[in-house]
């Protein structure tokens, strides 16, 4: 399924104004009955619109929608390897499905997804036309050894494209997420496709929490944030794209010249963590030291009895030692 139906869409774009619309009006909209239309509501409301019933106005959207718009993200960013979708499994896994004859810097992105994931198999949480579901196939042709500090130099252009928009405060969490004053706002996962001492394909998926629906909100089982409650402006999803496809083009095209080395001074202005006491727990075992920030391979560096050491790769997790 990419695509809601016709009477979906026609409900949809109804409602995108954030006004009231009687069922009946709804109904001769769609051709359908009112049990029809409550049916139809339902279906929205189960992929993540926040659609309330008043009685005697009738049905609302609890926010005005803006959907993505392929040909707008394509205009503003200069880029014309980008593909919109309103329903998906994953964004990442459409185009590890495609691996093998993606242009470089193909993007795709949808409006909502059925399977979205996180890092460790965790789901991600992806209401309709809500969040930034973003992914962006590179090719590395240097190799798989390339990839170590790939997640970093991504949460850097993340930040950037964020503060373009005049979005500021957002920082870093080794090795793949954005936070906002102590909570969630993104996540980064990075699938790879390659073999030893041949190219390596990566997909880069970039999950941004925009404007959070309430009772969607709830399934997240820790703290977060999300765009709209950090600015008094609502966030261009399109226009968030575009700088998104720019900022990653620009900061990739550089790392595989030059590695991680040129963005060190910028991963140490926006570590969350950076001289603090915290926790590394790797599989069942946790380590607890100063955080000393990132080397030139993307590796943490953790003191521990005056002595640092790095981290990297493979299931470990960082955490502040008082959480």
């Amino acid at each position: 399924m990419s695509e809601l139906n016709e009477q979906g869409n026609a409900l949809l774009n109804l409602l995108a104004d954030g006004e009231f619309h009687s069922g009946e009006k709804i109904g001769e909209l769609l051709g359908v009955s009112r049990t029809s239309v409550n049916n139809y509501i339902k279906a929205l409301q189960e992929i993540g619109l926040d659609i309330y019933k008043v009685t005697g106005k009738g049905y609302c959207s609890a926010t005005p929608l803006a959907l993505l718009n392929e040909q707008v993200i394509k205009k503003e960013s200069g880029f014309e390897h980008i593909h919109v979708d309103q329903i998906l499994a994953s964004t990442n896994q459409y185009l590890l499905d495609k691996i093998a004859k993606l242009p470089n810097g193909q993007t795709c992105i949808a409006e909502y997804q059925t399977a979205g994931r996180g890092r460790r198999g965790r789901e991600w949480v992806s209401p309709f036309a809500s969040h930034l579901y973003f992914s962006m196939y590179w090719r590395l042709d240097a190799g798989i050894e390339k990839a170590s500090g790939l997640s970093l130099l991504v949460g850097i252009a993340t930040v950037n494209a964020l503060e373009k928009l005049g979005i500021q405060g957002v920082g870093l969490k080794w090795p793949n997420d954005l936070y906002y004053q102590g909570k969630k706002l993104a996540g980064i996962l990075i699938e790879l496709n390659a073999q030893a001492s041949d190219v390596c394909h990566t997909v880069i998926g970039i999950g941004i929490n925009v404007r959070m629906p309430a009772e969607q909100g709830k399934l997240i089982d820790q703290p977060w944030s999300d765009l709209n409650s950090i600015t008094p402006q609502p966030v261009d999803r399109n226009k968030l794209s575009a700088l998104l496809i720019k900022e990653l083009h620009s900061l990739l095209s550089s790392y595989e010249v030059k590695g991680l080395s040129p963005f060190l001074t910028r991963w140490f202005e926006l570590d969350c963590f950076i001289n603090q006491q915290v926790n590394l727990i790797i599989a069942d075992n946790i380590q607890t030291g100063i955080c000393r920030g990132i080397n030139e391979q993307g590796a943490l560096l953790l003191e521990i009895d005056q002595q640092i050491k790095p981290y990297i790769g493979g299931e470990i997790s960082l955490r502040l030692a008082n959480n």
